[in-house]
């Protein structure tokens, strides 16, 4: 049986690059790797000397329409066979399958409900695995979608991704824990009328929950929900950087 799919690169489209680099430099603890320039700049977030994500400005114009926000990279064999995938389970693409030459061929698409991905094939090697709960890695993803028994199929079906825990939420439904090949890496839940969604949510991982979250309000940004405790001895916070973009992060309490 393949290996499931799995999200592999996180990406920031925002509209100020230099103070978005800076903010999560202090927050979460990231090294920068500004590459080329003008229009076609991207700075690479390494955790050490490992890319696990990057940050590009939205363009100029997009910039009326487009708000900045993280989307996520699932790794594919064939970027083509897949988006065609996409379309057949009920989702869509949004932008079609294309190459950065030498780099990776990828496509933009949405799940039924409208949440956004990307999914892609390095040209490259290897990217590098990092232990899990490492500063600065992604410990966890949350999907605010559509209702769960309609999101999960589209993702199993789609990656292999798998049921793990499934936690009651009233009249919201489930919280279902989801894997791929292993441990619970993430959940799907139903998105709040008036709440953020259809999107996915990124956890990044921090040494030190408080200390991250006094450097949340330093730096500029806003916390929208916790410290609250979750299962493993974590607490996690959800927060808004200071362009607005949605991050949360996850790690212990001194």
């Amino acid at each position: 049986m393949a290996e499931p799919n799995r999200f592999r690169w996180y990406e920031l489209m925002t509209s100020d690059t230099e103070a978005a680099g800076d903010f999560y430099r202090h927050v979460v603890g990231w090294n920068l790797d500004p590459m080329g320039e003008g229009a076609d700049a991207y700075t690479r977030f390494l955790v050490g000397d490992a890319g696990i994500g990057g940050m590009m400005a939205i363009p100029e114009e997009e910039c009326d329409r487009a708000k900045p926000g993280w989307i996520g990279y699932a790794a594919v064999d064939d970027v083509d066979d897949y988006a065609e995938r996409v379309t057949r389970a009920g989702g869509a693409v949004l932008r079609a399958p294309a190459d950065i030459p030498d780099i990776l061929r990828f496509a933009v698409v949405a799940d039924p409900a409208g949440a956004p991905f990307v999914i892609f094939r390095g040209k490259g090697g290897d990217m590098p695995e990092l232990a899990a709960g490492t500063q600065g890695t992604v410990g966890w993803h949350e999907l605010y979608g559509g209702p769960v028994d309609r999101s999960f199929p589209f993702y199993s079906g789609l990656f292999g991704w798998t049921k793990d825990e499934a936690m009651p939420m009233g009249e919201q439904g489930v919280y279902q824990l989801f894997a791929a090949g292993g441990d619970a890496v993430g959940a799907m839940m139903k998105m709040e009328n008036g709440g953020p969604g259809p999107m996915w949510n990124f956890y990044f991982c921090v040494d030190d929950i408080d200390a991250a979250v006094a450097r949340i309000g330093k730096k500029g940004g806003r916390i929208t929900m916790g410290p609250h405790q979750v299962p493993g001895d974590a607490w996690i916070v959800q927060a808004l950087d200071p362009q607005g973009a949605s991050f949360a992060l996850v790690g212990a309490r001194a």
